[in-house]
């Protein structure tokens, strides 16, 4: 594809993108190549916990890439240390395991809780996740999601992975077996079209975890890092998981995740587990920097602040055009359109003038909105105006 002046062939074709190509970024929003700024819901898919380029982790990447960028995961680094302490401290899990994706610290939870069945539960290994969830897009996090479509892809698939019914604990229960080693979920499930766990669900699955001797590990790489108001969304539920794992806001914009586990979860041995990136010190003195500014009261506080501002203000909107209604955690939500044409309000919002908006749908039906954290309350206003302008457009089309 020609985009002006950029060729862009040589990228692999591994989705669909509009003609533009972004160039610069602040807080909330956008520039694209020829100047035009655009509103961004999308903020790489929750990545962006502080909005672009904020300050924090400028500063932090300059400072850290001054002293040491890579000494190699066979040794320690400091800023590794204080970023596995801090989590330690703020989760209650011991052990944490550095990475660079949600993707490979849900692989590496896998792999923990099939080494645990082997050595403390007579070699079980099957770890029950659910309809709808996502996982991350390796062979055995593919396999482990519930994506509509995704059982049919890079046949044949890594087997063990039954799969329940979010909010059905008697679902759950029924898939239970002796090669049952844990239990997967996501508090919310965002691909779903933020579907939430429901706390009386979360809470009664802990227990039946502890019934029948099972790890239960949370997928926290959306919800985590104060994306649903609390720094990690199983407060809400008040559960104490085995095994968690972070990603996307972890990192607020550079590749990193983390999975952490419990004393009595974390079995790997010398050898198991690595990765060239994994602990590297440059991505860690974001993550720590990152850390240090969500988990303050006063800013958790404000995401709340700001997620009832938002619901607030959709509701006019949801009643104005007789939508299906909104849903969600946080600064995690999904607007219900109420017919299957989300895909033609992300095209019409991202072109309107003067600035555009920038959406994602993850159901024909559905429009999942994913601020920065720190958004301004002037441009949620703005952001529910400009939401308007684009039902309008394409109704009007």
């Amino acid at each position: 594809m020609k985009i002006d002046t950029f060729d862009t062939d040589a990228l692999m074709p591994i989705a669909p993108r509009p003609p533009l190509v972004f160039v610069q970024g602040e807080g909330s929003w956008l520039i694209d190549h020829r100047g035009r700024r655009y509103l961004d819901l999308v903020q790489g898919w929750a990545v962006n916990c502080l909005g672009h380029c904020p300050a924090q982790i400028i500063d932090a990447l300059s400072s850290q890439a001054r002293r040491l960028i890579s000494p190699s995961a066979a040794y320690f680094n400091d800023a590794a240390i204080g970023l596995a302490q801090r989590l330690a401290d703020l989760s209650g899990l011991q052990r944490v395991f550095l990475a660079s994706s949600g993707a490979e610290a849900n692989e590496a939870a896998i792999k923990l809780a099939r080494k645990w069945g082997g050595l403390h539960k007579s070699g079980a290994w099957q770890i029950i996740t659910f309809v709808d969830s996502f996982h991350g897009r390796t062979l055995a996090t593919m396999s482990a999601s519930g994506k509509p479509g995704w059982d049919r892809l890079f046949e044949p698939k890594v087997p063990g992975f039954p799969k329940a019914n979010l909010n059905d604990l008697e679902s759950v229960r029924r898939l239970i077996c002796a090669d049952t080693v844990a239990v997967m979920i996501e508090p919310v499930q965002g691909e779903a079209g933020v579907v939430v766990a429901q706390d009386d669900f979360l809470r009664s699955l802990r227990e039946l975890c502890n019934q029948h001797g099972l790890l239960l590990i949370l997928d926290e790489v959306q919800t985590g890092i104060g994306r649903t108001g609390r720094l990690f969304a199983s407060e809400h539920s008040g559960i104490a998981p085995d095994i968690m794992t972070l990603g996307k806001g972890l990192g607020g914009g550079v590749p990193l995740s983390a999975l952490l586990a419990s004393e009595k979860a974390s079995c790997f041995a010398h050898g198991d587990q690595g990765g060239t990136y994994c602990g590297n010190p440059l991505m860690a003195a974001v993550g720590l920097a990152v850390i240090d500014c969500v988990s303050q009261p006063a800013f958790l506080e404000a995401v709340r602040v700001r997620e009832r501002h938002l619901v607030d203000r959709l509701q006019p909107l949801i009643a104005r055009h007789g939508l299906g209604g909104e849903r969600g955690r946080g600064l995690l939500r999904a607007l219900d359109l109420g017919r299957p044409y989300a895909a033609q309000v992300v095209d019409a919002a991202r072109e309107l003038q003067p600035d555009g908006l920038l959406l994602n749908a993850p159901r024909p039906h559905l429009l999942r909105l994913m601020p920065a954290l720190n958004i301004p309350l002037a441009d949620i206003d703005r952001l529910v105006e400009m939401l308007d302008r684009a039902i309008v457009a394409v109704g009007t089309a």
